[in-house]
């Protein structure tokens, strides 16, 4: 099984994980983009930042920052933890889609054909730099908190009709805003957690059984840093 990472109890260690977690999210935004270029629907979250990508005319990347950070704020909101990571999720991969638009090294598919294996491609993928980013253990994604935040509060829903309620509402709102759905977003909304799950399931990790590490705890660890190189000076 994949070990637990060494805690957050350093600068440098922080510093590293941090590292670790924006290389993997990088990555994850060419997963994304996989699943964008299968052109066959897009995934309910991309749906909504491809709507307000064209909607007012920007890029995709700034469409997924600023729909991240209104989550992130709704987060803080809910008064959920909030990780420097989560702040690093904010930013990449959003602009990570940008770059390889940019780059543009795959051409949208045009048939089922080429797109259902485009789309569970970039699912996998998804999966992989999740385990990364996750392993780095300085918090979740600002829609994962925002799904934990609701489900504490919806105490009567089970997890899964939060999920797919909150996965509706995202989709709905990105097609009333031009976002292109279809069966890849059926297959990215039922197939994310199954792929996600064997995934996990093949390098032997456990994502329960970390505890990920709030901002504010990773600042104090900054500061006792500081502290203690001031008083061996003294």
């Amino acid at each position: 099984m994949i070990k637990k990472p060494h805690e957050n109890n350093t600068p440098g260690m922080i510093c590293l994980h941090a590292l670790l977690a924006a290389a993997s999210l990088f990555v994850n935004g060419f997963g994304v983009y996989l699943t964008i270029q299968a052109n066959i629907g897009a995934s309910p979250w991309d749906v909504l930042n491809i709507g307000v990508s064209k909607t007012f005319g920007i890029l995709y990347g700034n469409a997924s920052v600023a729909v991240s950070v209104l989550i992130l704020v709704i987060d803080i909101l809910l008064k959920e933890p909030i990780g420097v990571a989560m702040l690093i999720d904010a930013v990449t991969v959003g602009k990570a889609v940008d770059f390889f638009n940019w780059l543009h090294p795959i051409p949208p598919c045009r048939s089922w054909h080429t797109g259902v294996p485009m789309m569970l491609a970039g699912l996998v993928v998804l999966a992989y730099t999740q385990f990364l980013y996750m392993y780095a253990s300085l918090g979740c994604g600002p829609r994962d908190t925002l799904l934990v935040g609701l489900a504490k509060r919806l105490k009567k829903l089970p997890i899964g009709a939060v999920s797919i309620a909150l996965l509706s509402a995202a989709t709905l709102t990105g097609w009333l805003l031009g976002g292109p759905v279809g069966v890849g977003t059926l297959l990215s909304a039922f197939g994310t957690g199954p792929v996600m799950q064997l995934a996990f399931r093949t390098i032997r990790f456990d994502a329960t059984k970390l505890e990920h590490q709030r901002i504010r705890d990773s600042a104090l660890v900054f500061l006792r840093s500081v502290k203690k190189r001031r008083t061996a000076n003294q």
